[in-house]
């Protein structure tokens, strides 16, 4: 009896690890079909894909280092929906080392960059950046970075109407696009195009000609802090125009901020769907007009070449105060049932004094012969060139979009 039970036994492990071995083989003969199939990029896609079963990862906290083989990840010429405010190559700028430097976590990578993925999320939906130029160098790189993955026989458009800039991807029935509102609320600086004003006026209550632009969107991408550093600022309660109008002149930016902030606040509060809209809050993009990292007094971004390599350099000019003052309103949002991602690229970016355009640009106002002979005088230390750390940015936000 004993003899008979171990053989029972024997023949069932036997039959047992047969089983286990043909599972396998049937698995991986699925794979290879997958592969040799039409399906295998829509495979391959999903495995590289982040999802919510990602391991979390402060994307945020690393390094920059050279990788001269996989960046940049377009190349300027080839991307004709750069604007000639960022495109430093086209003006003339001869180093392109800058275009070479990727962002490394310290614990983890960035995924990398998949327009075809993207796109197919985006399929039927919107994406709105709002805010100042910044945002619009955001949304720029943005899109660089899908462009290329479009077939050429896709219809596509880039449509310029009011405070937007419309990119359509006729296919994907996706829509991109950029809502220039500096401020948030209203302002006489509200002009997609003719902006430039001595004195601005803000409207730190008024938000509905603004904000009615944007209730449609399903992913929502706000900026707004350089606007905001000027010394002096009037803010204005009621109507330009009305006699009953009042204006006050405030120099504290943070309290101005702050109740501009608050008007943002309610209005998302009450008009946002939270079953549909995603929100980010991107944050302070870092300038350099400063030589804070080691040179001579007087000096700033230009002919700067490389990163700052100190870890845990905290530029002079970059205003944590600013950055709080955004912090506060999104976690109050919170409190309210409202979550707003806020990406926090501040320090990552403060790193990089070598990749704004400086003097490489189109001025919309010539440039002096006094200017011209100091080009110092009149870089642009404040926006980015691209391919540059922009792209960094939306690589980031595309890891949190996927995984919505």
């Amino acid at each position: 009896m004993a003899n008979m039970q171990k053989l029972v036994l024997g023949t069932w492990k036997i039959r047992y690890k047969f089983h286990f071995i043909a599972g396998i083989l049937f698995i991986a003969f699925v794979i290879t079909a997958l592969y040799l199939t039409g399906d295998s990029r829509l495979f391959l896609e999903q495995q590289t894909t982040p999802n919510d079963s990602t391991p979390s990862c402060d994307l945020f906290s690393g390094k920059w280092v050279y990788d001269n083989i996989s960046y940049p990840l377009y190349k300027e010429k080839q991307c004709f929906l750069v604007e000639d405010a960022f495109a430093c190559e086209k003006y003339g700028r001869k180093d392109l080392e800058y275009q070479k430097w990727r962002w490394q976590p310290h614990d983890c990578d960035l995924p990398r960059f998949n327009a075809t993925a993207l796109l197919e999320k985006l399929r039927g939906k919107k994406l709105v950046f709002v805010g100042d130029s910044l945002n619009r160098n955001q949304f720029g790189s943005m899109l660089c970075l899908i462009e290329p993955s479009i077939p050429p026989s896709s219809s596509k458009s880039l449509i310029w109407k009011g405070n937007s800039i419309i990119f359509n991807a006729t296919d994907y029935n996706a829509t991109i696009e950029f809502y220039w509102s500096p401020l948030l609320v209203e302002s006489n600086c509200d002009d997609l195009t003719d902006h430039r004003v001595q004195t601005r006026i803000i409207r730190v209550k008024a938000i509905e000609k603004h904000a009615r632009q944007w209730t449609d969107a399903d992913i929502l991408v706000f900026d707004s802090f350089m606007w905001w550093l000027k010394p002096k600022m009037t803010l204005l309660w009621g109507s330009f125009g009305s006699p009953d109008a009042i204006y006050k002149e405030v120099e504290t930016r943070y309290r101005r901020f702050e109740i501009a902030l608050n008007t943002w606040a309610d209005w998302m509060e009450f008009h946002i769907n939270r079953n549909r809209t995603k929100l980010f809050f991107m944050s302070l993009s870092p300038f350099h007009f400063v030589a804070d990292w080691g040179m001579n007094t007087g000096r700033n971004c230009y002919n700067e070449t490389e990163p700052i390599f100190s870890e845990g350099y905290w530029g002079s000019e970059t205003d944590p105060g600013m950055m709080k003052a955004v912090e506060s309103a999104i976690h109050e949002l919170k409190t309210r049932g409202l979550k707003i991602e806020y990406l926090n690229i501040t320090h990552l970016s403060d790193y990089r004094k070598d990749a704004h355009p400086t003097v490489y640009r189109r001025y919309y106002v010539p440039l002096t012969e006094e200017q011209l002979a100091n080009p110092e005088s009149r870089s642009d230390c404040v926006h980015w060139c691209l391919p540059g750390v922009p792209d960094v940015w939306n690589v980031i936000l595309y890891s949190y979009i996927m995984r919505s």
